[in-house]
Parts: structure tokens; C-alpha cells; sequence
């Protein structure tokens, strides 16, 4: 267990139960999301990958974007 892990579960054995029991719950919920990506991710096909690369590519050229900035504008 990495450090980080261990001071975060030190702090959690002092709030009370419910607040421990939501926090777990979170974390499950969490952990469980990201081991559905991992095995999503690990079984794509490359010709998954490329027809996604297309439709991107068509997008991009019809125009059927949003630059990343206007979605995530700088904060200067």
C-alpha cells in the first residue's frame, strides 16, 4: 500500500461510519468504473480504433467540431 493510500485511510478511521461507509462507496464505485474502462480499452480492435479515427477525421472535416478552448477556456 503506497503512503498516500495509508494517510488517507488514517484519516477516514476518524470520521464517523456513515461518512466512512459514502467515502468506501466512492471509492468502490471508482474502482469498479475504472477496471470497466480498462477491459473496454483492452478489447478494442484496431479496426475499432480506426473507424473512430475516421469519424473523426470526418468531423474535422466537415467542420462538426469544438475547438478545445472554447469547451476549456484559459483562465488568464
Amino acid at each position: 500500500m503506497t503512503e498516500l493510500l495509508e494517510r488517507a485511510i488514517a484519516q477516514l478511521k476518524t470520521l464517523p461510519v456513515a461518512e466512512q461507509n459514502a467515502i468506501a462507496a466512492r471509492l468502490l464505485a471508482e474502482i469498479e468504473d475504472e477496471q470497466r474502462w480498462k477491459t473496454q480499452l483492452e478489447s478494442t480492435t484496431d479496426a475499432q480504433w480506426d473507424r473512430l479515427a475516421d469519424m473523426v477525421r470526418q468531423e474535422i472535416t466537415a467542420g462538426d467540431i469544438t475547438p478545445l478552448g472554447d469547451v476549456f477556456p484559459s483562465e488568464q
